[in-house]
């Protein structure tokens, strides 16, 4: 097989089945490639040494990175484009112990190809109308939950009528109606700077990639008491977890529960008929300003269990699966 079959096989083969990730990876002396979906790789084919080796030149060349560096780590990008298959590529290379390259391809793409099925659609409408309130909206959940997906779509459906910046680290989706920044701190492009100079360009719907350190939370604080509508996710086991978290920041506690105007834990269920569908657990309102007073002791809240035992009723989802995240 020519090189160029190999790279429409795997590219095409990614986008078909919306890969998030293609890793080419150095085994022995073969190359291994696979890709990821939904946190869980596949193995797609092992390939003779020298093919990897040609494989990862080519995508190197591609992205303008430096082809006679194989040691230390390179990133780059670059947008696929071929018939109607489109996606913005973010690589990553890095030599072993051996010397040997391997390379990581993440696939982005655009938002009006990034559907998640909801396990509830009232749900997404609850989510909706907390969007109309302005404030703070926090995000939670493991990697590849679809927190970031969530998050797109939510301010995508506002976009018609809203200027939508994102500050990120990296950009996950690509979306032309938003401005999206990027961190690079070789750039001296912090979250930090970046985030003061997102707020001069007073956007309606303001998109922070995470709350990671005390300044990103209290700028996302005070964003939303000035007015605008801020999307950001924490990283926490549940929704009450991300309140542990933001109150570990140390932002005043009154400020906070003025600005924050909903939590969103999600994960992404597996359904019987080998699908995937979205699922929250919800905090607002009442229950959110309680929680504030006294952090429940249980992980969950009621409604979680209600649904995941509803959808097991009905046959929607296995035993297994509903042991499985009983507890987020």
């Amino acid at each position: 097989m020519k090189l160029e079959d190999y790279i429409l096989k795997f590219m095409s083969l990614c986008i078909t089945r919306r890969a998030t990730d293609l890793y080419i990876l150095p085994k022995l002396e073969e190359y291994q490639v696979m890709y990821k979906k939904f946190n869980r790789c596949h193995l797609i084919e092992e390939v003779p040494q020298d093919v990897g080796e040609q494989l990862i030149a080519f995508f190197k060349f591609k992205a303008d990175m430096a082809l006679s560096e194989k040691r230390r780590p390179q990133t780059g990008a670059y947008f696929w484009h071929l018939k109607n298959q489109e996606a913005h590529l973010r690589l990553s290379t890095v030599g072993d112990f051996l010397l040997r390259e391997s390379m990581v391809i993440r696939f982005i793409y655009p938002i009006a190809d990034e559907q998640i099925q909801h396990l509830d659609p009232k749900q997404w409408q609850q989510l909706i109308q907390l969007t109309h309130k302005r404030g703070l909206l926090l995000f939670s959940g493991p990697m590849g939950s679809g927190k970031t997906t969530s998050i797109y779509q939510l301010a995508h459906y506002l976009a018609q009528q809203r200027v939508v910046m994102t500050i990120e680290d990296p950009v996950e989706i690509f979306e032309k109606d938003f401005l999206q920044l990027q961190v690079n701190t070789r750039a001296q492009m912090t979250y930090e700077q970046l985030l003061k100079v997102g707020l001069r360009h007073r956007p309606d719907v303001f998109i922070i990639g995470e709350i990671r350190d005390a300044y990103t939370a209290q700028v996302a604080v005070k964003a939303a008491l000035s007015g605008h509508l801020v999307l950001s996710t924490v990283h926490a086991q549940n929704v009450y977890g991300v309140l542990k978290r933001l109150k570990q920041f140390d932002v005043d506690d009154e400020m906070l529960q003025q600005a924050l105007c909903g939590i969103a834990y999600q994960r992404l269920i597996p359904l019987e008929n080998h699908g995937v569908a979205a699922l929250f657990d919800i905090l607002q309102g009442t229950a959110l300003r309680q929680a504030f007073q006294a952090l429940p002791t249980k992980q969950m809240t009621h409604t979680w269990g209600d649904h995941l035992a509803k959808e097991y009723q009905e046959c929607r989802i296995s035993e297994k699966t509903l042991a499985e995240y009983q507890e987020g």
